[in-house]
């Protein structure tokens, strides 16, 4: 979730205008569908749930909020079919700095349990990456839960068993600020990344078989997950540091440890994650913004920012496109999918929604991406690492037996 940059983002990919295709161009788009239509794609991170909970015309209700037409931010049932989406996972975020965690929380995975459940025609809960293909071959779509933010634990490991047993297939250690155990990669560190605990959070999922998800930590907090993870792990919305200096991105130093983990980098599409002009304009107020709890405060922030230094400059397609083949170069075409993290923000331009994957997959074919390659960011790199989560925690649970650790009796 990116709720911060609302206004930023909106100003930042308005007013775009695009180029009359060539005859190239509309060969490219007719191979990426085609692509997509034969082989799954998995898209790493959507926040509609948080929409619906917060768009005022729905306010948590599933049927104000329908998804069969034409939707007022960048997902809808069409779309996600016409972008040859075949497996999500909806975002179950909570926001850093709210009260009441473990309650809102629980009420995120109810309401994104209830929206699946409106739409059975298209979409279908899962929980194992055997389901991506079955619900591909069903015709739908694979609808998985993946919570962002480890405050929801409220510090029990016992939570964290029962939202798995709810459906959680992956957790977001942290979010905008630091918790009781995890660094965040954009609040000032305080426990020179993981604490004790936060290492027994790590080895629970992993005997859980619930994805460890490195997206918003900071640098140490990856290295030491990646230290400690006996599964594959994910970044299930993020890009590379090496092209845009913002903190939410990952470091070369990291990618490069990620074959051996065996995980994956989704690539994001947030605007100023993937602009170095964006995230350079964003930079001055990054950190006021992250104590931002209300929209009117947002906004006059932006708007104070506009003034000094004039409109933020726009993302585009083309460099999304830069960021999945840096990740590619660095970490392998083995350990690179996409995670949109669409908020109701709008995306870069050629990417303002859920439709648009295929005119990415025809960049890239452009590029000159053979088949192989596409299919493996698509959704096989994903599904393997899934996958391979499932059997190291099949052997775990073998091994031993629910840690019954407390963050007290290790963080003393």
């Amino acid at each position: 979730m990116h709720c911060l940059l609302l206004v930023v983002l909106t100003v930042a990919t308005s007013g775009a205008t695009t180029a009359p295709p060539t005859a190239a161009t509309e060969a490219n788009l007719r191979h990426a569908r085609e692509l997509l239509r034969s082989t799954p794609f998995v898209d790493g991170h959507n926040d509609t749930v948080w929409l619906i909970r917060e768009y005022a015309q729905s306010l948590g209700r599933v049927e104000a909020y329908d998804l069969r037409k034409p939707g007022p931010h960048e997902t809808d049932l069409a779309r996600l079919r016409a972008g040859g989406v075949s497996a999500q996972f909806w975002s179950v975020w909570i926001p850093s700095l709210a009260t009441g965690s473990a309650r809102m929380q629980l009420e995120q995975i109810d309401l994104a349990r209830r929206m699946i459940a409106a739409y059975p025609e298209v979409l279908v809960f899962a929980t194992r990456p055997a389901d991506i293909r079955a619900a591909q071959r069903a015709g739908k779509i694979a609808s998985f839960l993946g919570m962002e933010n480890g405050r929801a634990l409220e510090n029990s490991l016992g939570t964290l068993r029962a939202y798995y047993q709810l459906g959680i297939r992956y957790m977001t250690l942290t979010h905008g600020r630091n918790t009781d155990w995890a660094d965040s990669a954009t609040d000032e560190p305080v426990h020179g990344g993981l604490t004790p605990f936060g290492r027994e959070v790590v080895r629970e999922m992993n005997r859980l078989g619930m994805l460890v998800d490195i997206s918003h930590v900071s640098p140490a907090v990856m290295n030491q997950v990646l230290d400690v993870s006996e599964a594959p792990v994910i970044f299930s919305h993020s890009s590379s540091k090496a092209l845009t200096n913002h903190p939410r991105n990952v470091p070369d130093e990291v990618l490069a440890r990620m074959p051996k983990n065996g995980g994956v980098v989704m690539v994001t599409f947030v605007p100023s994650f993937v602009s170095e002009e964006l995230a350079e304009w964003y930079r001055p107020i990054e950190k006021t913004m992250q104590g931002a709890v209300t929209i009117e405060e947002m906004n006059k922030l932006e708007a104070q920012r506009a003034v000094v230094a004039g409109p933020p400059p726009k993302a585009t397609l083309a460099q999304v496109a830069d960021h999945i083949e840096h990740v590619a170069k660095v970490a392998g075409i083995d350990h690179v999918g996409i995670g949109c993290d669409f908020a109701g923000t709008g995306g870069p331009v050629g990417l303002e929604d859920v439709s648009r994957y295929p005119y990415l997959f025809a960049e890239l074919i452009r590029r000159g991406w053979t088949d192989t390659d596409l299919r493996k960011l698509a959704g096989e790199n994903f599904i393997r690492a899934f996958a391979s989560a499932e059997t190291v925690a099949a052997r775990l649970q073998k091994e031993r037996p629910a840690s019954a650790a407390t963050i007290e009796g290790l963080d003393k």
